[in-house]
């Protein structure tokens, strides 16, 4: 078996996530701060198999397929604890399989912003949103809006909440506590 650098690069990055964690336990590492959802894309890796290397995108029904695991649960979880299960299962046919799990597309991390903005749609976010980097995001608010009567609407489970947002009031620096961090899934309607 033929070692690439590609292969060399994954086994010290899967090297260094299994020592990185205890360094500095405190704060936790940064993968695992993230929960894999619906439609993320992951690079699931064995190191030095090159048939036991696929990117997935995660189903509708929180699960992904690869070879000699079969189907494995992946949303809600780290990436940190998706490599665990993974290589508990392949470990059963490729003994000391150490796994790499990246990843590669935030496909789950999504908000909408509907109504009078400038560039109504979907956006993906890559880091934590709050509704006026939503707005400024969707190229503000469109002439005629109704500043005082914007909506965050929010799943939770089989319930869906909404939440007024002022923006006349955040804008004179009033009712700040109102520019909360967005959710995946969130809507920010502008009527």
């Amino acid at each position: 078996m033929r070692c690439t650098a590609r292969d060399l690069f994954l086994g010290i990055f899967a090297a260094g996530a299994l020592v990185f964690p205890f360094v500095n336990p405190p704060q936790g590492h940064a993968e695992d701060q993230y929960l894999i959802g619906q439609a993320d894309t992951l690079e699931i890796s064995i190191y030095g198999e090159k048939d036991l290397v696929r990117e997935l995108v995660v189903r509708p029904d929180g699960r992904v397929s690869f070879p000699l695991v079969g189907d494995i649960e992946v949303a809600g979880k780290s990436p940190t604890q998706v490599k665990i299960a993974v290589e508990a299962k392949v470990r059963e046919f490729v003994p000391d399989a150490s796994a790499s799990v990246i990843v590669t597309g935030l496909g789950s991390l999504q908000y909408y912003v509907l109504g009078k903005v400038t560039k109504p749609g979907s956006y993906n976010m890559s880091r934590p949103v709050t509704v006026l980097q939503a707005l400024a995001t969707a190229g503000g608010l469109a002439t005629f809006a109704k500043e005082e009567e914007i909506l965050i609407i929010r799943g939770e489970g089989k319930e869906t909440r909404s939440m007024p947002f002022n923006y006349a009031d955040v804008k004179r620096g009033k009712s700040l506590e109102q520019n909360i961090l967005l959710e995946r899934g969130d809507v920010v309607l502008v009527p």
